[in-house]
């Protein structure tokens, strides 16, 4: 969709006026707010995050899109230099792409050994349900593809000199590996979804039907004054989001899809 589109698509401009009321309130009540951007390469997590911040105010939003780890980096606590991008009060926080790369990109690409995937396995759940108890609103969203749209994606990266900075080694392979990262995804989905903390698929197929869905989901989730001033079309269609919140949800979700 070119950007005049999004100018005047009234959906986007609704859902994003929403979004302006959440952010207002989050800042005025010190609330903090934490959105996880995972899934495939090319899934839309990066343009997705544009979308809703495109009229926020940028004194209370940050993005955090980590490169690689620094040789000091690789020292530290896997951790520790995603926990200092945490949310500030009044703030929200996007992560394209988060600690789950541990999960998944990691033991795939080979990256990080057995021992390291499993310890991360073993101790996130209880890492995200600390941040919930204090306070920490935390959205966790898996952008679904399948892989004939993969690759659709990745020869646009490929081709169009706009998208060119997008493609990295890890895209390169992406296809190949489709099989390894559906395995260590499964994994992640059955041992991480909690209903504190659950996995919110969103079938990203469609890139403006899926960015819509999962700006309703932010929505549905977060009460402020005012909400559904600009919309009432506010809860996400479950055909295209789907909310696991313990391992046999996640079983379920996979017999059901497993082509992404």
């Amino acid at each position: 969709m070119a950007l005049h589109s999004l100018e005047t698509d009234p959906e986007y401009i609704a859902l994003q006026t929403e979004l302006v009321h959440l952010q207002t309130n989050m800042t005025d009540t010190s609330g903090r707010l934490l959105i996880i951007f995972e899934g495939r390469d090319t899934a839309g997590k990066g343009g997705g995050i544009m979308r809703f911040v495109r009229f926020l105010n940028p004194r209370h939003y940050r993005i955090v899109a980590l490169t690689k780890p620094t040789e000091v980096e690789q020292g530290q606590w896997f951790l520790q230099r995603y926990i200092k991008h945490l949310p500030d009060p009044g703030e929200i926080v996007f992560f394209d792409r988060s600690w789950y790369n541990r999960a998944v990109v990691e033991p795939v690409m080979g990256f990080c050994n057995n021992e390291k995937h499993q310890e991360f396995m073993d101790y996130i759940v209880t890492l995200e349900e600390t941040l919930v108890k204090d306070g920490i609103k935390v959205i966790k969203f898996w952008f679904s593809i399948d892989r004939e749209e993969q690759k659709k994606r990745l020869k646009n990266r490929q081709t169009n000199p706009l998208h060119m900075w997008k493609m990295s080694t890890v895209d390169a392979v992406a296809q190949q590996k489709w099989e390894a990262y559906t395995k260590y995804k499964s994994k992640m989905f059955c041992t991480t979804a909690t209903p504190s903390c659950p996995w919110v698929v969103i079938d990203g197929n469609r890139k403006g039907v899926a960015r819509k869905a999962a700006m309703r989901y932010v929505i549905s989730q977060v009460d402020y004054p005012d909400k559904g001033a600009a919309t009432r079309d506010l809860e996400p269609d479950p055909a295209i989001v789907t909310v696991i919140r313990n391992a046999e949800e996640a079983e379920r979700y996979l017999s059901l899809h497993p082509g992404h």
